[in-house]
């Protein structure tokens, strides 16, 4: 899970320790992926309009969209759909008390790419990034997914992602690390 991509889901073989899939949130979501993108319009929609309420002293209980949720109840029931297709024994999901450090992790990385060897653009470029970018409610996202892997009878392991690599790159080690994590514990 992070910023740009919500979700990327690797399947893999711990085992043999091969990669037998990735899907991306484009893939994930298919003719379905615009409603991403109008739900991230609608969001700042919303927080633009609460914002000048704000500053008016007026009411700015502007309420939230359910697009949100039906996104991710559609990304819930691809991902489950995934794991189903491909036998998995269970699906592995980010604790979520680590997204904090994932998501500044990864803003951090993007206003080192723009401003190499510039602390002060770093930091300027970081904070209007935190302001413009959308954000995902993963608790939600998390809840639907366990939700519908319960219903299918799969198996929800929690594990720590890392904090640098591309999306593909952390699906697969969160992957790997909870395997390793349940191997450790029975021993």
């Amino acid at each position: 899970m992070g910023l740009e991509k919500p979700a990327t889901v690797a399947v893999v073989d711990a085992i043999a320790n091969k990669i037998l899939a990735y899907r991306s949130i484009r893939q994930l979501l298919g003719d379905n992926y615009e409603l991403l993108n109008r739900q991230r319009r609608q969001q700042r929609s919303l927080s633009h309009e609460r914002h000048k309420a704000q500053k008016h002293s007026s009411d700015n209980q502007f309420g939230t969209s359910e697009l949100g949720q039906y996104v991710d109840r559609l990304l819930a029931k691809e991902i489950v759909a995934i794991a189903q297709t491909y036998k998995a024994g269970s699906i592995v999901l980010p604790k979520l008390g680590d997204m904090r450090e994932i998501l500044q992790s990864e803003i951090q990385a993007i206003a080192e790419q723009k401003f190499p060897g510039y602390v002060e653009g770093q930091q300027k470029y970081a904070k209007q990034y935190r302001v413009n970018v959308h954000k995902w409610s993963y608790g939600r996202l998390i809840q639907s997914i366990q939700s519908k892997a319960t219903q299918a009878g799969i198996v929800i392991e929690e594990g720590k992602q890392p904090v640098r690599g591309s999306p593909h790159e952390q699906a697969k080690e969160l992957a790997l690390s909870a395997y390793h994590d349940r191997l450790a514990r029975r021993s």
